[in-house]
């Protein structure tokens, strides 16, 4: 399908994209496109203006802080964070998130923090983000405010974001020493979206596991967690008993919506098992893809 008409703007500073932005009752942001272009090629949405941020500088770094924290900003690629010794290094889950993204030619083109803006619960980074507990830079023409994952992702395609305002990076906490973590998913082919996805950390202090965050994607509107299974593996040694544990309660609590891919009861069992995958692969190493 054709295009909508719309405006297009291209401004070379961050003021400038801002002005724009709230000049317009409806202007969409234009970074990578992966997500954008689509959505208009189906027609199921019709901006007023479209702002190209492309050419804005100081959005296209990754920046490593000295609390071992790794900002992501709004204008890198996919697959400039695939390469990335830094994020291997200091944000092992981003990097591990990154092969399940489409392909290589979607990762050449694609933003990671314009994926995390878009809100599609099929994706891979807004579970990323909210198993690692990263924090979002919103800056509008009003100022700059922090919002952590778990108040970013408001329903399907909706987050925290008002118009005027440009996500301008994404910060990760440091992966501190017993973090271990893993990205699973299961989809029809290899680049699809996932079926049932899987973003996990657990945290280990003397052999007993401390923490755990499991964020799945694709079985709601937004990336979800599920608390029980989380504590059901608090003060367990990791072991196959505790992985099965918390693979069941995930089946239990979780209630996926059916489509023409997969039945509800399909979701909920595939959930449990990338559960107890994704633990396995955590806890064998560090970080696991």
């Amino acid at each position: 399908m054709k295009n909508p008409k719309f405006g297009y703007a291209r401004p070379t500073t961050l003021d400038e994209a801002l002005d724009l932005l709230a000049s317009s009752e409806d202007a969409k942001l234009l970074a990578g496109g992966q997500s954008l272009l689509p959505v208009l090629a189906l027609r199921l949405g019709s901006p007023d203006l479209v702002v190209d941020i492309g050419r804005v500088p100081g959005l296209d770094e990754i920046t490593l802080a000295a609390d071992g924290s790794v900002a992501i900003g709004a204008l890198v690629r996919h697959a400039e964070v695939e390469d990335s010794h830094t994020v291997a290094g200091y944000a092992p889950l981003v990097a591990a998130a990154m092969p399940w993204i489409g392909h290589r030619a979607i990762r050449n083109q694609g933003t990671t923090v314009g994926s995390i803006a878009h809100g599609d619960p099929a994706a891979e980074m807004p579970a990323v983000c909210l198993s690692t507990s990263a924090v979002m830079t919103a800056v509008s023409a009003r100022g700059e405010r922090s919002i952590p994952a778990a108040d970013f992702f408001d329903g399907f395609l909706t987050t925290a974001l008002e118009p005027d305002e440009i996500l301008t990076k994404v910060t990760f906490p440091p992966w501190r020493t017993g973090d271990r973590g893993a990205v699973v998913e299961q989809a029809r082919r290899h680049g699809d979206y996932a079926l049932v996805g899987l973003s996990a950390r657990v945290h280990v202090t003397d052999g007993v596991i401390d923490e755990a965050v499991l964020a799945f994607l694709s079985v709601a509107s937004t990336p979800v967690r599920v608390a029980a299974a989380e504590e059901s593996l608090i003060g367990s040694a990791p072991s196959t008993d505790a992985y099965a544990l918390a693979a069941e309660v995930v089946s239990n609590n979780l209630t996926p919506g059916a489509d023409v891919h997969a039945t509800a009861n399909y979701r909920k069992h595939l959930a449990g098992v990338l559960t107890k995958r994704a633990l396995e692969q955590a806890l064998m190493s560090e970080v696991a893809a």
